[in-house]
């Protein structure tokens, strides 16, 4: 993927988007109100990454720009003794925040059943695996350097802006978010380009692939790992070729 040449002053970045309209409700219809097989796919890649931790190994681990999904808060069940789910949108921390405190959506279940399927460890229960969620209302800009133990991210860097560099900055938040040697799991959409939930109006979108991944968590990051999931046709057409999933380790 190229940054356009010269100035890119029509480029649509992260603070440009009003996200606290984001559509949320749209966005589960269209993505989570049934396990798509990349669904499947990431679950599967992120079970076996939470898997090499003994349970309640990890004290802090933080869902970078969390967003309304909650399968990797699912996934993180076991391993976690608490997980801070880190969100800008108002809309989803006000969902994420119901879900927690009235019990998830019915259709969550399958999801759970398909990580405790894959990961015996986890709670009998989906509301036991969420029990150690903290929602965090805040820009995932702001958080310390350092200050978990683990960090996931999932469909966040590069679906919330059309600026390369900021998607790199991104990134390198998201790799800093970790103490040096912290493990990070992440999901990408590949060259997913601006987008529509809906009815709502265009959504930012950069459109990199593995290549592009690598060339930016290479010098942060040590034993990365990149797995290509091909495009899903069962899932809404945005644009995309797929997924990419990553595994890495902050360099000490």
């Amino acid at each position: 993927m190229k940054q356009p040449a010269g100035d890119t002053p029509d480029l649509v970045r992260n603070d440009d988007a009003d996200w606290d309209n984001w559509p949320v409700l749209d966005y589960l219809a269209e993505n989570y109100r049934e396990i798509h097989p990349c669904d499947a796919a990431v679950i599967r890649h992120h079970s076996a990454f939470y898997q090499q931790f003994p349970p309640g190994s990890i004290g802090r681990s933080v869902e970078f720009g969390a967003g309304p999904n909650l399968y990797p808060l699912m996934l993180a069940g076991a391993a976690s003794r608490r997980v801070d789910a880190i969100e800008l949108s108002s809309a989803n921390v006000s969902y994420l925040t119901g879900q927690l405190r009235d019990g998830p959506d019915a259709s969550w279940q399958p999801f759970y059943a398909l990580c405790r399927a894959l990961d015996p460890a986890l709670p009998a229960t989906l509301p036991e695996a969420l029990a150690h969620v903290r929602v965090v209302h805040r820009d995932v800009r702001t958080l310390p350097a350092g200050g978990y133990d683990l960090a996931s991210m999932n469909f966040v860097a590069e679906s919330v802006t059309e600026d390369f560099e900021e998607f790199a900055e991104l990134c390198r938040a998201f790799i800093g978010a970790v103490r040096p040697g912290g493990p990070l799991v992440a999901a990408f959409m590949e060259n997913m380009p601006t987008y529509r939930i809906g009815t709502a109006p265009r959504w930012p979108g950069c459109p990199v692939d593995g290549t592009v991944i690598r060339a930016v968590f290479t010098p942060h990051t040590e034993r990365l790992s990149l797995t290509h999931v091909p495009a899903d046709a069962t899932c809404p057409d945005y644009g995309d070729t797929g997924m990419v999933l990553l595994r890495a380790v902050r360099r000490a």
